[in-house]
């Protein structure tokens, strides 16, 4: 089976991208693939036929056992780092996190399988590995604004052919993506997963998260102190998945990188110890510049030693 030349990820004969970080695979040579397997149904499309690394005959599909750990560790370069760790109390990770440098464009996509539905882990993963792929693509030729819709509505489609059992919510995911060019981020996400500035000067919380708690104080129905006392407060109302509503467009907004500092996508699993930006400026501590993956690191294991009760994900972008 051949590799991707960017990360070393098996790839099947006829893939276009590579699943795990975008890479444009038409200019390679792959030879032929490993002798398929018909153990394991692909859970994407059904069809029995996997290779010897996981990789749908019919339709490329990656079906992977992240096993009892399923912690990713994604160094692209000193200033574009990730990493997803289930944290303390889960035995297997729901989240994912995929990073993509393109010239001098880069990609970050975080995203938080909805644990009440089935195979949220899938779910994650395909969602977060779709939006990369079709951004390699779009932003040849498309506005950031065009590319990052078009690749939220290609998750859509992605994560709509999971298979899953009667009976069951169909899989599906939260998710926060970011392309930054220059000093402009394009920014899109449906859910609670975040994305915050943090620099020496302020630390910031760029989205707003889709909770029943944002909704009814937007329409006057409750204050804020009200709502968060509810039950249901922090319940999310868009997602990416089969069920999700007609109208679960994503949020898209632009940010005009203002001076040097860092772009912070992260799930809930992080910032439900560290809401504010304000927190999370004590935690990165911007005055000191440092590589991507040394403060991920750092906010993981805080998180962590909080209690880690979620599974915990950020994808951190330095800007200089």
């Amino acid at each position: 089976m051949n590799t991707c030349p960017t990360c070393d990820t098996p790839v099947l004969t006829d893939d276009r991208f590579c699943e795990a970080c975008g890479t444009p695979l038409t200019t390679h040579s792959p030879p032929p693939p490993a002798q398929s397997s018909n153990t394991t149904v692909c859970a994407k499309c059904a069809a029995t036929e996997l290779d010897s690394a996981g990789y749908c005959v019919q339709c490329g599909f990656r079906n992977i056992d992240r096993g009892s750990h399923g912690r990713i560790e994604i160094v692209r370069s000193p200033i574009l780092a990730g990493i997803s760790d289930p944290g303390v109390r889960y035995a297997y990770n729901q989240d994912f996190v995929a990073l993509q440098t393109l010239d001098s464009t880069q990609i970050l996509v975080v995203c938080d399988g909805v644990s009440s539905s089935h195979a949220p882990e899938q779910a994650s993963q395909i969602v977060a590995e779709t939006i990369v792929q079709q951004l390699t693509q779009q932003l040849q030729y498309a506005s950031t604004e065009t590319a990052i819709r078009v690749a939220m509505q290609g998750a859509f489609r992605a994560v709509s052919k999971l298979a899953y059992p009667a009976n069951t919510e169909p899989p599906s995911t939260t998710v926060v993506a970011a392309i930054v060019q220059g000093k402009t981020a394009t920014i899109a996400w449906l859910g609670d997963s975040r994305a915050y500035w943090i620099s020496p000067q302020e630390g910031r919380q760029l989205t707003q998260d889709h909770s029943w708690l944002n909704e009814v104080v937007a329409l006057g129905e409750m204050s804020e102190v009200e709502a968060k006392s509810a039950g249901n407060a922090h319940a999310i109302t868009r997602w990416v998945g089969k069920d999700a509503s007609d109208d679960a467009e994503p949020a898209i907004i632009k940010f005009e990188i203002p001076d040097r500092g860092y772009l912070l996508l992260c799930s809930d699993g992080l910032w439900n110890y560290a809401e504010t930006g304000e927190k999370l400026m004590d935690l990165v501590q911007p005055k000191q510049m440092r590589d991507a993956i040394e403060i991920s690191l750092e906010l993981v294991e805080y998180a962590r030693s909080r209690g880690g009760h979620d599974n915990i994900t950020v994808g951190l972008l330095r800007i200089d």
